[in-house]
């Protein structure tokens, strides 16, 4: 839709023409001549909530994750402390788990039993209680006036009574068609968006959500100023939540993506089952059907449906089916060629088994396009935002070494191919922003001993270096960080004996900054420091 901010004047396009408000031309206001504010997707309300608010709403609320325990704290204050508690979960034994016990339990005894026995006695143990926990984000909440006894007892988890933790004592899946559950998760990117506006000063929702330079980096390196070869890429998505990954950049290579609405329609394929790869995909390659055709979305199906001439409340459980990877029944498939939808059309929901809906997809698309801006306007605050939240899987010792030394890091993890350990595989993707990082003129300092921070990626040289934190050294922790960062407050260090004593660091710790070149401007011990 399109709105006036002075008179509120306002125009909803309801045809279906434009999915996203974003993607809409400019256009001042017919009764004032203000610029109109395009906003707004074409999501419809009852996916949601249903037609006769006979569906148990999905509500997911992304907060940063240093805030996360506060919004938990919030949603007492908001519903009052007797009505919201945490989502108990349940735990069970998983099949091998169960192999161990089992095997233990026959070699104790030395006894030998056929494999069948074995299996028979795995198989009954598998799916067992085994402990309870508690959902990451899931909160219940508990209509007002009622008793939480009506819906299920409470318990504290693992049985710990010591804990502080309230929790369902039934698995929230059980009670979810009964209580309203809210999912109120920490987040990477908020993080990153607020360190972003204190870098640089830019109030992300002030962001354009139709930027051109800004979309053009989820379909090349151009706006980057590199060269696809010299970075190893296509796009210009590194670092870009939801759309970094190698996955998700080869989607961005087959679709082409011109406006907003088109990111939505790739984070719906890369988050759903079955809805991009041996679908949508070989559908978009065939020729068969252009991108904006294609399923993405559950709220895609509904829509169309609709649009087709389809009864809502038919269209909606044609929906909910094919979300729910349920396919279409077969009295719907008569109702969908009655009203000629295509018959790849009705194939392509026969094999989808989950779909993402699409206000999850807009809100992360909205959030990485914001990042995506300052990563062209902001490069150097970008990158320090990026890698300070990343920092546990930095290695300074690698990237101060500049491009060779990466691209010959890179070249042998990818040599490794599936044996990379999962700690390599986060480091690869450490090293392509640090590359890029490299191409675009920044470079990485080495780690100070007076003034780095204890986690903090520092901006330095007018925005062409980076300073990093002592935490970016692997084998340095957190603790050992802050205690250098403490000592150095308090007076100057005098010798490397001073500093390991007065930081309370151990000798490894010594031994790291020593191979980083931190210590060569520190004498050995005090007696040396002396003369």
């Amino acid at each position: 839709y399109y709105l006036c901010s002075k008179c509120k004047y306002s125009q909803f396009i309801n045809d279906g023409s434009i999915s996203s408000g974003y993607d809409l031309p400019d256009q001042t206001c017919p009764r004032c001549g203000e610029m109109l504010i395009k906003d707004g997707h074409n999501i419809l309300f009852e996916v949601f909530m249903g037609f006769e608010g006979n569906k148990v709403p999905d509500i997911d609320l992304n907060f940063s994750g240093d805030y996360q325990p506060r919004a938990h704290k919030y949603t007492e204050e908001l519903f009052g402390k007797d009505n919201v508690f945490r989502a108990g979960t349940i735990a069970t034994i998983a099949n091998r788990t169960a192999f161990g016990f089992v095997k233990n339990y026959y070699d104790e005894r030395k006894k030998v039993v056929r494999l069948s026995e074995l299996n028979r006695l795995v198989l009954g143990c598998t799916g067992v209680k085994r402990t309870t926990g508690q959902h990451p984000g899931g909160i219940m909440v508990l209509p007002k006036g009622l008793d939480v006894h009506m819906f299920t007892p409470l318990q504290r988890p693992a049985n710990d009574v010591k804990s502080d933790t309230i929790t369902t004592h039934f698995d929230y899946h059980a009670i979810s068609s009964r209580l309203v559950k809210l999912d109120i998760l920490g987040h990477d990117d908020p993080t990153v968006l607020k360190m972003l506006e204190d870098l640089t000063g830019v109030n992300c929702r002030d962001i354009p959500l139709d930027e051109e330079k800004v979309l053009s980096l989820f379909r090349s390196t151009k706006a980057l100023g590199i060269e696809p070869k010299d970075l190893g890429s296509k796009t210009g998505t590194f670092g870009v939540p939801e759309f970094g990954t190698k996955f998700v950049r080869q989607m961005l290579e087959d679709t082409n993506p011109q406006t907003f609405s088109d990111l939505v329609m790739i984070s719906g394929f890369s988050h759903g089952t079955d809805v991009w790869l041996n679908n949508a995909q070989d559908l978009i390659k065939s020729g068969m059907a252009k991108v904006s055709e294609v399923i993405s979305t559950r709220d895609d199906i509904m829509l169309y449906l609709i649009q087709k001439g389809v009864n809502p409340e038919k269209s909606f459980n044609i929906m909910e089916d094919v979300r729910k990877g349920k396919g279409v029944r077969l009295e719907y498939i008569a109702i969908l060629k009655e009203h000629n939808i295509p018959a790849w059309y009705i194939e392509s929901c026969q094999k989808i088994k989950y779909m993402f809906p699409k206000a999850h997809a807009a809100a992360y698309v909205t959030m990485a396009f914001r990042i995506a801006f300052y990563k062209i306007y902001y490069p150097a605050a970008f990158y320090a935002s990026f890698f300070t939240v990343r920092a546990d899987e930095f290695d300074a010792d690698i990237v101060v070494g500049g491009i060779p030394v990466i691209k010959e890091q890179m070249k042998m993890i990818t040599k490794k191919g599936k044996e990379a350990s999962q700690k390599e595989e986060k480091l690869y993707t450490i090293l392509e922003l640090a590359l890029e990082m490299y191409l675009r003129g920044i470079q990485l300092k080495r780690v100070d001993i007076y003034r780095s921070d204890s986690k903090t990626f520092q901006i330095v040289d007018k925005g062409k270096g980076l300073l990093p934190p002592f935490v970016s050294l692997q084998g340095l922790g957190q603790t050992a960080a802050q205690g250098i960062v403490r000592a150095r407050q308090e007076k100057p260090f005098i010798s490397q004996e001073d500093l390991r004593v007065r930081a309370k660091i151990s000798k490894t710790v010594m031994e790291v900054l020593s191979n980083h070149e931190c210590l060569k401007e520190l004498p050995l011990n005090d007696q040396i420091a002396l003369f």
